[in-house]
């Protein structure tokens, strides 16, 4: 592991002499290039457990858990309104536990399976294409990630097709998206009820289409399913395996102040066993049924249906505070098979930036979350179940409630370290393994 964050340093200061260039004759080449790279170290207190299984969180003290990702951001103009971006992207480490035994994850920077060393994917690779709608106004965008510095229309339709995270698009929230510069647990960095199709490192491929109006937007899309439950091989059969989601997005003004409050649905079709079959093979030893629900053998036959509601919302009341909350429900049939095992969710948080005490670029978060399931999936892991990320081989089931508190400094125009506090109850809905549980990291982020 020395010898690729050595690489990797080494790769970055030539990165930020290329950038330089490209940057400067961005509007002559027609490119956009930029890096980031980030990781994230995490740490656990013990807690009393009577008993533990196959995905349980360990309830021993666990340290140096540490995980990296590594981005390059590189997108070129092609025709009028269109462009193409490709994302290749070093990522490796293993979470706390091999990032099990907790619905709402604690780092979304890890992934449950693969080899820890740090390897190398393409994570994204799509074309997008601008169509004015009417006689429409112009606006300039900036240079950014995945986003060319151009003239767009005010009032467009933009499609976006190939590989991507399906999240770039939907369940946007200013202040809790991203864990490499907010809050870490998996239900803040998105609606964790919303089983959002992806393979295990969080991307997917298809297709995004969104209207763009300056109030409102709306966006939808239909794009690939994993074969094996938060495994890498995706598919997309029609009518037997693919995913759709739906959101529309509003724009609102509070006293002057931005805000916006979104409504997303999801339909997903995939090879995913209901709970019910799973509790049938619990009594008859199905062995067979039972691996493909906790994602270690590629279901044989479709049938898995899961549909979804989400409410988005977030409004900034000041230059430097902002609050935001979510809610999310699943119909918790089927076994969860992409993001995380969560059927409903209700959280609530605020961020502050450090305008008031002079630290422009530092920001602070706090959240709660509370997480339940469905009774189909608590009866199976009651009787012994596993899925793909929890599963204590019983449970006395409880919500599994969870804060999280970090601060974030900026130490020079291009790094950031961050201390994050996690405190989790009920870890994986079991009140027999209630902890508390202390969770604590560091995260350094470098982007340019």
């Amino acid at each position: 592991m020395r010898r690729h964050f050595a690489f990797i340093i080494i790769y970055i200061l030539k990165g930020q002499l290329l950038s330089a260039q490209i940057i400067d004759s961005a509007e002559q080449t027609k490119w956009t290039f930029h890096f980031q790279m980030t990781v994230v170290t995490q740490s656990h207190s013990g807690f009393a457990a009577p008993y533990s299984g196959t995905n349980s969180l360990n309830n021993n003290v666990e340290t140096g858990a540490t995980s990296i990702t590594s981005t390059l951001f590189i997108g070129r103009k092609l025709w009028t309104g269109a462009a193409v971006y490709v994302n290749p992207e070093l990522s490796g480490g293993s979470g706390l536990s091999y990032a099990l035994g907790v619905a709402g994850a604690l780092n979304g920077e890890t992934y449950r399976i693969g080899d820890p060393s740090p390897s190398l994917s393409i994570a994204r690779v799509y074309l997008q294409q601008n169509f004015p709608l009417g006689h429409t106004e112009y606006e300039n965008v900036a240079d950014d990630n995945n986003q060319v510095s151009d003239k767009v229309p005010v009032n467009r339709i933009t499609v976006n097709a190939g590989k991507f995270a399906i999240s770039d698009f939907f369940d946007k929230n200013s202040f809790s998206h991203d864990p490499r510069t907010q809050f870490l647990n998996w239900s803040l960095m998105s609606n964790g009820a919303w089983d959002y199709p992806a393979n295990t490192k969080g991307y997917t491929w298809g297709i995004v289409i969104e209207i763009i109006k300056p109030g409102w937007s709306f966006a939808i899309s239909t794009v690939a399913v994993p074969k094996i439950a938060n495994h890498s091989a995706l598919e997309y059969v029609f009518g037997k395996a693919h995913s759709e989601s739906a959101e529309f997005d509003k724009k609102m003004n509070f006293n002057g102040r931005h805000g916006v409050i979104s409504f997303l649905a999801s339909y997903t079709a995939s090879r995913a066993p209901s709970y019910q079959q799973g509790l049938t093979a619990l009594s008859d030893g199905d062995t067979t049924l039972l691996n493909v629900i906790s994602g270690n053998a590629e279901g044989t036959t479709y049938g898995g249906k899961k549909t979804g509601f989400y409410l988005n919302l977030e409004q900034e009341l000041t230059n430097s505070l902002g609050i935001f909350a979510r809610i999310g429900w699943n119909d918790g049939k089927h076994a969860s098979w992409a993001f995380t095992e969560i059927d409903q969710t209700v959280q609530l948080g605020i961020s502050k930036k450090g305008i008031p005490w002079k630290r422009y670029g530092d920001v602070a978060g706090l959240a709660v979350v509370v997480n339940g399931l469905s009774s189909d999936h608590r009866a199976f892991l009651k009787a012994g179940g596993y899925g793909f990320i929890i599963g204590d081989g019983k449970m006395n089931y409880g919500h599994e409630n969870i804060l999280e508190t970090y601060y974030s400094a900026q130490l020079t125009p291009l790094f950031w370290l961050t201390a994050d506090y996690q405190l989790v109850l009920n870890p994986a809905y079991n009140k027999d393994r209630r902890g508390p549980v202390n969770v604590f990291a560091l995260r350094g982020h470098f982007a340019f």
